[in-house]
């Protein structure tokens, strides 16, 4: 048996960004950042870029100890659209475009859940989309959502692994 299974999270919303047409449209571009302070490929990017696929590349988590140990990770992905400052018109636009991203991605994560149980990857189905209710940076609308994953955690003792 295998040690213990991932799922690449960062690089499944990262294709979800390229193949999805409304995230084309609307040129959403597709970057790596370390939680809410580690926004600096976001920000590297804004000038050349108006929308943003955001995941984090960093997980909070734990391992759980019992007959069957696994350890839960969470993803957070951030989407995030420009529009004119103190235009409320725009901004409301840009959150019904990101509800609809979300709806769109959550198809495909639909799909992605069953390809994953097939490796003892689990899913939590339960999906979290919060909208931030005040500018994220100035003239930018943002919301994020949380992908809980459960990954099989081989835990048993190896003596190779440890001096005596």
């Amino acid at each position: 048996m295998e040690k213990n299974f991932n799922w690449d999270a960062v690089g499944f919303f990262e294709n979800l960004t390229a193949e999805n047409r409304l995230a084309q449209k609307e040129q959403f571009t597709f970057c790596r950042v370390s939680g809410l302070d580690g926004f600096e490929e976001m920000l590297d990017n804004m000038q050349s870029s108006t929308a943003f696929v955001a995941v984090s590349d960093i997980a909070q988590g734990f391992t759980e100890l019992n007959n069957t140990p696994r350890t839960r990770r969470v993803k957070t992905v951030f989407f995030a659209m420009r529009h004119k400052i103190d235009d409320m018109t725009a901004r409301q636009e840009c959150m019904e475009i990101m509800r609809e991203l979300f709806r769109q991605f959550m198809s495909r994560l639909i799909l992605e859940r069953t390809r994953l149980e097939q490796n003892c990857i689990y899913l939590d189905p339960r999906i979290s989309f919060n909208e931030i209710d005040r500018y994220f940076f100035s003239g930018c609308a943002c919301c994020y959502f949380q992908v809980a994953v459960d990954v099989f955690t081989d835990l048993r003792l190896n003596s190779e692994e440890w001096n005596q």
